[in-house]
């Protein structure tokens, strides 16, 4: 199954897994959780990210604010999840390319878009 991974702090890059539970929340460290700020795809991430200090701060997804920790997109199939197209992972290679830095700060939290 074809993935794009998001990594604090780097670009996404495409890695292929095997489907099943255990693969995808070795992927983000934990329990997972889907959130779909995209029609044809769902960012997958650790359910309980926010709540755990050993996770970095990574990307704001829309729709959903920040996430902690690697997430990855993956396809949607019927009752399942399925692997990116080259379209898909061309279109959101872009979409995420950036790695974000958050700086806390009194008033809330600051982004900062790492360009390269």
């Amino acid at each position: 199954m074809k993935i794009l991974v998001c990594e604090p702090g780097k670009h996404p890059y495409v890695k292929d897994i095997e489907p099943g539970l255990e693969n995808l929340q070795a992927e983000v460290d934990g329990l997972i959780q889907a959130v779909y700020p995209h029609d044809d795809c769902a960012v997958v991430c650790n359910e309980e990210g926010l709540f755990r200090d050993d996770l970095a701060w990574n990307r704001v997804v829309d729709k959903y604010g920040p996430i902690k920790g690697t997430f990855f997109l993956c396809g949607l199939g019927e009752e399942d999840f399925i692997g990116l197209t080259d379209e898909q992972i061309e279109k959101y290679t872009k979409v995420y390319w950036v790695p974000e830095l958050f700086i806390p700060t009194p008033n809330g939290m600051v982004v900062l878009h790492i360009v390269d």
